[in-house]
C-alpha cells in the first residue's frame, strides 16, 4: 500500500517592502572594465602600497608620517567598500542613497585628502638617510599618493559628470 506524504504549508507574515530586495547580490561583470571599476582597483592597489611602504618603516619617528597613515588607510578601506557595493549592484538596490552626490563628496574630499597626505610623505623623504630602508621605502609611498591622488581626481572629474547629469534629468 502506498501511502501519500502529508505536506503541510506554513506561510510567514508578509514582509514590508522597503524597497530593498531580498535576493542574493549579482556580480556586474561589466563593472571592472569600466572607467570608474578602473579607477577604483587602482585605488585600492596604489592605496595598499602607500600604508605597506610607510607602515613597513620606523614611520612612528616622524609624527606626519602618521598623517599619511590614516588617510591611506581610511580610504583603503571605505574604497574596497564602495568597489564591493558597486561590483554587488547594491547601489541600484538601495534607492534612497544618493549615490551620485555620495560619490562626488568621497571623490572629492580624498582628492584633496590624498593630495596633503601625499606632500607630507614627500617632505618626510628629507628626514632619512639617502639609500637607506626607510628613504627607499618613503620615497616610493611618495609616489604612490601622488599616483593615487590622481586616480581620485580623475574618479571625482566621472562622478562630478554623473551628478551633472543626473542633475540635469530632474
Amino acid at each position: 500500500m502506498e501511502g501519500t506524504a502529508g505536506v503541510s504549508v506554513r506561510s510567514s507574515p508578509a514582509v514590508p517592502d522597503n524597497k530593498l530586495s531580498t535576493s542574493t547580490l549579482a556580480f556586474d561583470q561589466h563593472f571592472t572594465t569600466s572607467p570608474q571599476g578602473m579607477l577604483l582597483l587602482v585605488e585600492i592597489v596604489c592605496g595598499v602600497l602607500v600604508w605597506i611602504l610607510v607602515g613597513g618603516t620606523d614611520y612612528f619617528h616622524v609624527s606626519a608620517l602618521g598623517w599619511v597613515m590614516f588617510v591611506a588607510i581610511l580610504y583603503w578601506v571605505l574604497t574596497i567598500c564602495l568597489f564591493i557595493i558597486y561590483l554587488s549592484g547594491a547601489h541600484n538596490r538601495i534607492a534612497n542613497v544618493p549615490w551620485t552626490t555620495l560619490s562626488l563628496c568621497f571623490n572629492s574630499s580624498a582628492t584633496v585628502l590624498y593630495l596633503t597626505a601625499a606632500v607630507v610623505d614627500a617632505s618626510s623623504v628629507s628626514q632619512a638617510i639617502k639609500g637607506r630602508h626607510n628613504y627607499n621605502c618613503w620615497a616610493a609611498s611618495a609616489f604612490f599618493a601622488f599616483l593615487t591622488t590622481l586616480c581620485y581626481a580623475g574618479s571625482s572629474y566621472l562622478s562630478y559628470q554623473a551628478w551633472r547629469m543626473k542633475a540635469e534629468e530632474k
